[in-house]
C-alpha cells in the first residue's frame, strides 16, 4: 500500500484565555477546513503539569517548581502544503515560551 498523506491533525495546549486568538489565527492561515466548511476546530478542557528549568522563562507559574494548571487542547485539521505556515502563525500568537504542538499524519479513506 502505497500511502500519501495530504493532512494532518494539530493539536496545542495553552492557557483557556488564550484559545480564541489561537484558533482564529491557525484558520485565518487556512487550517480548518473540511470539505465546504472552514474554522472547524474542536478544544478540550485539560490538565496540564510542567517544571520548567532556571533557563526557562514561564508565562504560568515559576521556575523549578511543578505547577498544575486548567489548559485547554485545540484540534484542527491543516494540509501539508501549509504546516509550516500555520505553525509560524501559532507560535506567534500563543503565550507559551514552549507550546506542546502535536502533528498527527491523517489517512484519507480512499487509501483503504
Amino acid at each position: 500500500m502505497n500511502i500519501d498523506i495530504k493532512k494532518v491533525k494539530i493539536n496545542v495546549t495553552m492557557p483557556r484565555e488564550s484559545l480564541h486568538e489561537v484558533r482564529d489565527a491557525v484558520c485565518e492561515e487556512g487550517a480548518g477546513i473540511i470539505g465546504n466548511y472552514s474554522n472547524c476546530t474542536i478544544s478540550t478542557k485539560c490538565i496540564g503539569t510542567f517544571k520548567g528549568s532556571n533557563d526557562a522563562n514561564p508565562y504560568i507559574g515559576e521556575k523549578n517548581k511543578l505547577e498544575i494548571v486548567e489548559e485547554e487542547k485545540l484540534e484542527f485539521i491543516c494540509d501539508v502544503v501549509i504546516v509550516k505556515k500555520v505553525l509560524k502563525r501559532l507560535r506567534e500568537v500563543h503565550p507559551y515560551e514552549e507550546p506542546a504542538i502535536n502533528i498527527i499524519p491523517l489517512i484519507d479513506e480512499d487509501n483503504f
